[in-house]
């Protein structure tokens, strides 16, 4: 009798597991909460948010929604499970990011983009000239970020004549509180204004102004990007043992992390060759086609690129949604 006791509560707590296994195996969109993204606001960051959000939302029947901001409080808000896919993080760079992963609130998993960069710039006829253009070389001995303490006047600040002008990432930008960092560890902070930017788009905007008209400009820069396929530019070199490689990873909320275990197998899969991200940006740039919009024609595109990512119940889906 006490056997069969035993056997039955054997058998009921195996049936509580199996449910309990089966409740977990429903998943995070079968239970009907949706996949909050990072609404980030830069081309590459867009483009991957949108096509992460085709793929979850077509092939695995996901809600998905998107919070904006800047990427210190998406951070923030991923930290706290606020939202659950940053798309294009760029691990090691940020503080919160740094403070959030020591405390295990957030996981960064796989490669979106291999081969990002990011440093100071300057046009290639600041240092060269350019005689098709008939620009004399302004600044010929400029290689690294120290020679521009001798080169201020070059990169005048028209709203104030006696500083030269750096181009900062926009505020709340996690690059802005590098930039200016190192604009303090380099003594260019009395000789150049930390000028920010409002958005992206002025700062591209600023670049390609002076370019067209072939005149100076100092600024902050990274790919991938549209921008770095129209213009041609010079990586300013930074102090020896300087390592300023980029490493992007998919950023996720822990909880998510851990409740979400088929969407991230799909999520640490995707990759974008950033080839083909940086033309594909110049696309959106060239022809203005919005972010949500070209995702899809991406998709549409390049099959062999994420069929890899998803199940093939999934990827049937997606190619009939397309």
């Amino acid at each position: 009798m006490k056997s069969n006791k035993t056997l039955l509560t054997t058998l009921l707590s195996m049936g509580l597991l199996a449910s309990a296994g089966a409740t977990q195996a429903a998943g995070w969109c079968e239970s009907g909460k949706p996949v909050k993204f990072a609404g980030l606001n830069w081309e590459s960051g867009m483009l991957l948010t949108d096509v992460m959000q085709v793929v979850l939302e077509k092939g695995y029947d996901c809600k998905v929604d998107s919070l904006p901001g800047n990427s210190i409080t998406m951070e923030n808000a991923l930290s706290s499970n606020d939202i659950q896919v940053f798309a294009e993080e760029w691990v090691g760079r940020s503080e919160v990011w740094n403070k959030a992963e020591k405390a295990g609130k957030v996981v960064g998993v796989g490669a979106p983009v291999v081969g990002a960069i990011e440093g100071w710039y300057v046009p290639r006829y600041v240092i060269e000239g350019d005689a098709k253009r008939k620009l004399e070389p302004k600044a010929p001995d400029l290689k690294n970020i120290a020679d521009l303490a001798k080169y201020a006047a070059v990169f005048k600040d028209q709203e104030e004549p006696s500083k030269g002008r750096f181009y900062n990432c926009p505020a709340g930008w996690t690059c802005e509180l590098d930039n200016s960092e190192m604009l303090k560890s380099y003594g260019l902070e009395s000789t150049y204004t930390n000028f920010r930017p409002g958005t992206g788009p002025a700062l591209d905007a600023a670049v390609l102004s002076s370019y067209k008209r072939g005149e100076p400009i100092l600024f902050y820069y990274w790919s991938p990007t549209p921008l770095m396929g129209q213009v041609d530019l010079v990586k300013l070199e930074e102090k020896p043992g300087v390592d300023k490689r980029v490493t992007i990873k998919v950023g996720l909320s822990k909880t998510f992390h851990e409740q979400a275990p088929e969407l991230v197998a799909v999520l640490e899969k995707v990759n974008l060759p950033i080839d083909l991200l940086n033309q594909n940006l110049g696309r959106m740039a060239k022809e203005r086609i919005e972010s949500p919009k070209l995702a899809k024609i991406f998709l549409k595109e390049h099959p062999e690129v994420w069929h890899a990512w998803v199940s093939e119940d999934a990827a049937k889906k997606i190619d009939a949604a397309l």
